[in-house]
């Protein structure tokens, strides 16, 4: 027998499977069980998430011999042929190769025939913004107004393509992406169910790097199995996937808070010449930073933060380093830096320098904290120069104030910061 992939083996079969999605879940069942089954459904969210998962099993609800029902019975002729994909009545049509209007008018000459065996022909519609605006406007009529035995189920990745009068016509759910911690119980349970013996930061690891798609995450398990058999360490998945581990990024944000630039860059060094992502590095410094901005800004907990308990204590010691102006700083460098890092050709140079760069932001003083030094001193200059001083002898004074204002340190780290424009704006 055909050896057949995680991805697929343990596809979930009910709504109940389906992870991280429990408000469209949950909706759906409802719609079942009161009888408000809508002619046409949108199923939005990035790639891996369960989009064609969930019209499969919302086709098996519907054409169970049982139902329709919220939980189809899955040992049904019908339900094992809609699982298979084989089936008459339920039919899955690719948008990026049938996206032309010929296709579409086949499309509708099949709906007026009724179904073969189940009690809806479904028409299943993956990746529906690729069909062209003839085509879709070939397909409106008929969405808006089907016949009765006819439901469509669309999905896709990127909503914003698809015409609006198309969306109108259908009821939308957004799909969201999987919590790290979701991801990594998920595939806890599979690995057991596999006999693989897989730690927890292993399980981890394969979670941040599937980037909240539960199918990645499962191909990530899938190839581990092949490359080291049984047993899964996380360095045989930082070592496969160039991920950074929570200790090397955790420890690379705090040489940044603390702007220590020598430490930051010798240890980037050593992550690169280990074959680390570089520009995975740079997106998963900036969810840390922004969790840490998060944590200086929401002061209980009534915040989630998508990390494990230990990590969310992590973040609230880093949340401490340095003031949130200074974060945000960085951060916003970061971001910069990884819009460029897409077209670079030396990634390396570029993350140098942002390294520098954020160090530098993160020991530079503030605007704020220069007005406060400066309203400071402004405060303290007459009570120096006495009340009964005449203007020729406070004019010496107020030079000597001047002077000691540019001699501060605050001040001067804050003039090479904004490239002289407070010294622009003090003589003016």
């Amino acid at each position: 027998m055909a050896y057949e992939v995680l991805a697929r083996k343990w596809r979930p079969r009910q709504f109940a499977d389906v992870v991280g999605q429990e408000h469209v879940t949950r909706t759906l069942a409802n719609a079942i069980a009161a009888g408000r089954i809508a002619h046409a459904y949108l199923f939005v969210g990035p790639r891996g998430i369960g989009k064609t998962t969930l019209a499969r099993i919302f086709a098996k609800a519907l054409n169970c011999t049982k139902g329709p029902t919220a939980t189809p019975c899955d040992a049904c002729d019908l339900c094992r042929e809609i699982a298979a994909g084989n089936a008459l009545d339920v039919q899955e049509i690719d948008g990026a190769s049938n996206n032309g209007v010929d296709q579409v008018r086949d499309l509708r000459a099949q709906t007026q025939f009724a179904p073969a065996r189940g009690a809806y022909k479904i028409f299943i519609i993956d990746e529906v913004h690729m069909l062209s605006a003839g085509a879709f406007n070939a397909l409106l009529k008929t969405l808006e107004e089907p016949p009765a035995h006819v439901k469509f189920i669309f999905a896709t990745t990127e909503v914003d393509k698809v015409l609006p009068t198309i969306i109108s016509r259908c009821q939308r759910f957004d799909l969201r992406r999987i919590p790290t911690t979701l991801i990594a119980e998920r595939l806890g349970q599979i690995a057991a169910a596999e006999h693989v013996d897989a730690g927890s930061e292993a399980l981890l690891a394969i979670a941040r790097g599937a980037d909240g798609g539960m199918r990645d995450a499962l191909s990530a398990l899938d190839q581990l199995i092949a490359f080291r058999g049984n047993r899964i360490v996380e360095e045989d998945v930082l070592s496969v996937f160039g991920l950074v581990s929570h200790q090397a990024l955790e420890t690379l944000a705090v040489h940044l808070l603390k702007g220590e630039a020598g430490e930051a860059l010798r240890l980037v060094d050593a992550l690169d010449r280990n074959g680390k992502d570089l520009r995975r590095l740079t997106v998963e410094l900036l969810e840390h930073l922004r969790n840490v901005l998060l944590c200086q800004h929401v002061a209980d907990d009534s915040l989630e933060i998508d990390a494990t308990p230990e990590q969310v204590r992590v973040v609230r010691t880093h949340a401490g380093l340095a003031e949130p102006a200074r974060v945000l700083r960085i951060a916003e460098l970061l971001t910069d830096l990884e819009g460029r890092l897409r077209y670079a050709l030396s990634r390396r140079t570029l993350l140098d320098v942002a390294l520098v760069r954020c160090c530098r932001a993160a020991t530079a003083a503030t605007l704020d904290e220069v007005l406060r030094r400066l309203a400071a001193l402004r405060a303290a200059a007459p009570a120096a120069a006495g009340p009964t001083a005449t203007p020729a002898a406070a004019a010496p004074a107020a030079a000597a104030e001047r002077a000691s204002i540019y001699k501060d340190p605050i001040v001067r780290k804050t003039l090479e910061l904004f490239d002289g424009h407070v010294i622009a704006v003090e003589e003016e």
